[in-house]
């Protein structure tokens, strides 16, 4: 699936695309609240300032991906592997990450702490 393709049935109202594969996408700014990308491949994708809030992420591959300043308000992110990914003053407000994966390189905002969160260091 291209970025097109996702954007144009978005906005004709589809919001399920499980295990979608969208690895290096570019979807800065994109304005997508409440889609459903569970388990889909976001790897390498740029997802800085997206709209994500109320969306279904969980055991999603977003390893390396640039989640820079994006709302991710209310997102579930459960199991999501979040290894080498960019949050860097992303907005994780009522964000469920309990069992997501980070590492040494996943970048998160200054004073976030991955534990309380119930993450898993891998």
């Amino acid at each position: 699936m291209d970025v097109e393709q996702l954007k144009k049935l978005y906005a004709a109202g589809e919001k399920y695309f499980p295990a979608a594969n969208l690895s290096r996408v570019r979807l800065i700014g994109a304005y997508l609240p409440g889609i459903n990308l569970w388990g889909a491949d976001l790897s390498g994708a740029n997802l800085a300032r997206a709209k994500l809030w109320g969306a279904d992420l969980s055991r999603a591959n977003l390893a390396k991906a640039n989640l820079t300043r994006a709302n991710l308000s209310g997102v579930k992110l459960n199991e999501a592997n979040l290894r080498g990914a960019k949050l860097n003053n992303a907005k994780l407000y009522g964000a469920d990450l309990t069992g997501a994966y980070y590492d040494e390189s996943t970048r998160f905002s200054k004073g976030f702490d991955p534990i309380s969160k119930n993450m898993r260091k891998f």
